[in-house]
């Protein structure tokens, strides 16, 4: 009777002492403790000047807004399939299915933003291509790609949850984020140990080297370099 009493306090106490590992999701699929990548809602004036559309009307900005998101999780589909849990691709296509009308009158807005602004016609049109080709370099990232692949994972799954109509207020919460992740950023925890890392090597000098073998002044000179005792 009283192994079993003692039993049943230790799988109670091995419970309680998991409960709080089992409550909490894993944070990133990169990271132990992710950078912080929030940022608050951009205002019409910050997101003018953020993406690059000087006097743009509140409904221009909304599509810019719009247009940038596609342009950033287009991106993300291409860049980040190394990592299939982050569902770059499938998140991306179920964006362009379920707000397909958005997009396309944000395309619409973009254009007329820009035959207004530079030209009727070619001009306008030309510009309006030039933008598009920019803003999608613009999230193009080899470094910070952990990060940006986490952020923008995190903003499409609520874009293909967002209701049709309003995927202009994802972008705006959301963009930011994605801007921030661009810059290359490790653990908050950890730091970035990994890329931080750089290998040194000995002195190729010929005179360091005798029959493919380092002579001993080298060798001292390289333990230094080390740390080497």
């Amino acid at each position: 009777m009283t192994s079993c009493s003692t039993l049943r306090r230790i799988v109670s106490g091995l419970m309680l002492a998991a409960a709080p590992i089992i409550a909490q999701p894993a944070a990133a699929q990169f990271f132990w403790s992710p950078p912080d990548f929030s940022t608050p809602p951009l205002t019409d004036a910050e997101a003018a000047t953020a993406l690059g559309l000087p006097g743009a009307t509140a409904e221009e900005i909304r599509a810019g807004l719009v247009w940038n998101l596609r342009a950033a999780l287009n991106v993300a589909a291409l860049q980040c399939q190394f990592e299939p849990t982050l569902l770059s691709i499938s998140n991306y296509n179920a964006m362009i299915a379920h707000h397909d009308a958005e997009l396309d009158a944000a395309q619409a807005a973009l254009l007329g933003y820009f035959q207004r602004t530079v030209g009727k016609g070619k001009p306008g049109q030309a510009a309006a291509d030039q933008y598009g080709t920019r803003i999608y370099s613009g999230y193009s990232t080899v470094q910070a790609q952990r990060g940006f692949c986490q952020a923008a994972a995190l903003v499409g799954r609520q874009a293909i949850f967002a209701n049709r109509g309003s995927l202009h207020d994802v972008a705006r919460t959301g963009l930011g984020s994605i801007k921030k992740s661009l810059v290359l950023a490790g653990e908050q925890f950890y730091g970035d140990p990994g890329r931080s890392y750089s290998l040194v090597l000995p002195s190729f000098d010929k005179k360091c080297w005798k029959k493919d073998k380092l002579r001993p002044e080298c060798q001292v000179a390289y333990n230094q370099q080390v740390g080497a005792q």
